[in-house]
């Protein structure tokens, strides 16, 4: 049975992700849950940059596995939640799936001009920016399929994929709202 309360959204590296799951949530008067800042505090905790926190948990799964097991256990005793995670449709597979997509040129653009992202993924160029979201991207997807054995670059795991290059956040929020209500409906 599907849990018409709960959305998950993913996507690729700063495609808005964050920024609609926090506006998704308040407009539905929603719980946002997420996995990324508990990630980028335990990366920052640990003198790690983003990307290198990410190497690490690929030698320590445990750890990736404890974090995406908290939005499993946190969807069975919540209702009404917007989960911010990268595997949050994986933890919860009976949510409202989400995928942003953004091209690699924008995001980066977009990371390097993004202040709070400096104290975990402080990098001196945009090109170093692309290059080491690309890095992480790779590794991200290969840590995934080794863990849990799924591609989440597998647009098919999506119930709405959505590319967020030419828009804004708030165009962005309706277009989930309107596909979320179409979802509930069936």
């Amino acid at each position: 049975m599907k849990r018409k309360d709960i959305i998950s959204i993913t996507g690729d590296l700063a495609s808005g992700q964050s920024t609609v799951s926090k506006m998704l949530a308040e407009d539905l008067n929603y719980t946002l849950y997420r996995n990324g800042v508990y990630c980028r505090e335990l990366a920052v905790k640990n003198g790690m940059s983003i990307t290198e926190f990410g190497e690490y948990i690929k030698e320590h799964p445990e750890v990736d596995m404890q974090i995406e097991k908290s939005a499993t256990e946190y969807a069975k005793t919540h209702n009404n939640i917007v989960i911010d995670a990268k595997m949050g449709w994986y933890a919860v597979p009976d949510s409202f799936k989400v995928y942003l997509k953004v091209n690699i040129d924008i995001a980066a653009q977009r990371a390097f001009a993004d202040p709070n992202r400096k104290r975990s993924e402080n990098l001196p160029t945009l090109e170093a920016q692309k290059e080491d979201m690309i890095r992480r991207s790779k590794n991200d997807l290969n840590r995934y399929f080794n863990l849990y054995g799924v591609r989440r670059d597998d647009m098919s795991n999506y119930d709405f994929v959505l590319n967020t290059d030419n828009l804004n956040p708030e165009e962005v929020l309706n277009k989930i709202k309107e596909e979320y209500e179409k979802w509930k409906e069936n």
